[in-house]
């Protein structure tokens, strides 16, 4: 029994544009690992620049997938987690790349 193409087990249509820019993907990947990073942190983990990083978490915020608090009880500190949404979205983005890796490898 012949195999079908593998190009058609993977949907390249469903790979999630928000995500899929670099520094919203490494946005994506830290908040994933833990579950909340301060702007600092990020800023700093990421080396980005103030205004790029909140263009892009903004980015993340206003598609669900990303949650943000303020804290002020210290000092002034805005915090961002990943939401239930953003969770999904990210690993469904996810199993596309596994299955481009797959495919890539057969």
């Amino acid at each position: 029994m012949s195999q079908k193409p593998v190009s058609r087990y993977v949907d390249f249509s469903k790979l999630d544009k928000t995500i899929h820019e670099k520094a919203r993907l490494s946005i994506m990947t830290l908040l994933a690992a833990k579950a909340e990073w301060s702007f600092q942190d990020l800023k700093s983990e990421l080396d980005m620049s103030d205004g790029n990083l909140i263009t892009h978490l903004r980015a993340l915020y206003n598609s669900g997938y990303v949650s943000m608090t303020k804290d002020v009880e210290k000092r002034p500190q805005t915090k961002y987690a990943l939401t239930g949404v953003g969770r999904l979205a990210f690993e469904e983005y996810l199993e596309i790349i596994e299955q481009i890796l797959r495919m890539s490898k057969s």
